[in-house]
């Protein structure tokens, strides 16, 4: 069989994203290593013990200086759910079933403001024309420099990325679930 591929860029492109790797990711910028820190609640540390954390991001930041931060949401937004079942309410003639509509928008009320607070941190570590060898080293000397601070810090998975892209870019909670490749679900079967 063969596969008739549809003309254009794929959004892996566009990226700059090449393939997954043993560590992270493979970029056209070189390779991504990603890593996911626990927040810490500091509304229930004393200043004190703020500012010790403080501190130890800062010597983190000196120890690894080109060490990159993300802050994104850890789940996806309702917003664009929630108004349409408002707006399907609205055009509803059935009360029950406009009933049950807006019931549902507040379950999604809800669960957002249950979530509003769920937020990932994630450190990225590029490795720039570095051989496999020397990527194993720079992974664990960040795990290593990070811990040491006492953060509790996990390498991402290959599903851990998947996730936070797919969460990033708003298209699904499911992103770990995603195909490797871009644009897979598009290959026309044509008979050979």
């Amino acid at each position: 069989m063969k596969h008739k591929k549809r003309k254009g860029r794929s959004v892996q492109q566009l990226l700059g994203v090449q393939s997954f790797t043993k560590y992270g990711i493979m970029t056209d910028a070189g390779e991504l290593l990603l890593y996911r820190v626990a927040p810490t609640n500091i509304s229930v540390l004393s200043a004190s013990n703020i500012g010790i954390k403080i501190r130890h991001l800062k010597m983190l930041l000196s120890a690894i200086p080109d060490l990159e931060m993300i802050c994104t949401d850890s789940c996806e937004c309702f917003d664009d759910n929630k108004a349409y079942l408002h707006s399907r309410a609205m055009l509803e003639s059935n009360p029950h079933v406009r009933s049950l509509l807006l019931k549902d928008r507040d379950m999604l009320t809800g669960m957002q403001a249950e979530m509003s607070n769920a937020r990932q941190f994630v450190l990225v570590k590029r490795c720039k024309g570095m051989k496999p060898e020397q990527v194993f080293v720079a992974m664990n000397r960040v795990l290593k420099a990070v811990t040491e601070q006492g953060f509790e810090v996990q390498r991402m998975t290959k599903a851990d990325i998947k996730r936070l892209i797919a969460i990033y870019f708003g298209a699904s909670m499911d992103g770990d679930l995603m195909p490797d490749v871009d644009g897979g679900q598009f290959f026309e079967e044509v008979e050979a």
